[in-house]
């Protein structure tokens, strides 16, 4: 399935979009797409319903970010080996883990805005998973049962913020519309193996990340088990598995986002987004 949220900011409704591409309204079926909906039982009982019964949306409806709930925000930091390269570091012995503000969370073609005094707001695509049941000391194993799905994220971050700022990297990567997800969740027995998915983003149509997450250092498995260790991971969480490389601050000169640009993304089965740049 594919499920998603349409509607005005701070009021998306719950949707599923059908075989033919129509989005299909959930409301007074389920309550958001959050929560014990997330769960397989929840998932399972989504499924039985025929989405022909469904009331259709007009294709021109925004989407928004297509979980509801979302309590923790993780990203996964230098996750690709070449990514890792490109950024002058080496790859981390183990997963290096941040938050990203829930806040900076939006839909999927809101715009990026470029927040004040910024010199260096960057673009990074990445696959985030969406949790769905409470998983805490899982093992590697047993990690996958405890996903609900996958989704297209940017992680937007402002290097200057991030790096050259003191403290974490957090509050490069937390401003508003920062966290572009969607255009929907697909549940995971849609993505036969999220260790194949081709991904790409362009910039006014350049084509400046191109890769793949076979390159991923540490699995989704492995990530979840991982940060299972250290903190219970709850339905709607979101980690943001890191980036292929391609990013502005990895080019030589760097390159960063200006109002006017139009920033487009995708992984392949997932969907892709759209996001014009503007100032705050």
């Amino acid at each position: 399935m594919k499920l998603l949220r349409h509607g005005a900011p701070a009021a998306e409704k719950p949707g599923l979009l059908d075989e033919q591409g129509i989005i299909r309204d959930l409301t007074g079926i389920v309550p958001d797409i959050a929560g014990s909906v997330l769960s397989d039982d929840g998932l399972s009982a989504l499924r039985a319903i025929d989405p022909q019964s469904l009331p259709k949306i007009g294709a021109d409806t925004r989407l928004g970010p297509p979980i509801a709930g979302t309590g923790k925000f993780i990203c996964i930091g230098l996750n690709y080996a070449d990514h890792a390269a490109e950024s002058g570091m080496d790859v981390p012995p183990e997963p290096v883990a941040f938050m990203k503000a829930t806040s900076a969370i939006c839909g999927p073609n809101d715009p990026i805005i470029i927040p004040r005094g910024s010199t260096k707001t960057d673009w990074e695509v990445e696959l985030a998973v969406v949790i769905g049941s409470a998983a805490k000391y899982v093992s590697e194993a047993d990690a996958m049962n405890h996903v609900a799905g996958y989704a297209v994220t940017n992680d937007v971050s402002e290097r200057e913020f991030q790096i050259e700022r003191a403290g974490q990297w957090t509050k490069g990567k937390s401003c508003d519309n920062f966290g572009q997800i969607g255009p929907w969740l697909v549940t995971r027995d849609e993505v036969e193996n999220p260790q194949d998915l081709k991904m790409w983003l362009t910039v006014n149509g350049e084509t400046v990340q191109n890769g793949s997450t076979q390159t991923m250092v540490y699995h989704v498995a492995h990530v979840v088990s991982y940060l299972s260790q250290f903190m219970t991971l709850h339905p709607g969480d979101v980690i943001s598995t890191g980036t292929p490389p391609g990013v502005g601050m990895g080019m030589k000169p760097p390159r960063y986002l200006k109002a006017g640009d139009v920033v487009e993304l995708g992984i392949e089965g997932l969907g892709q987004q759209r996001q014009s740049v503007i100032a705050d």
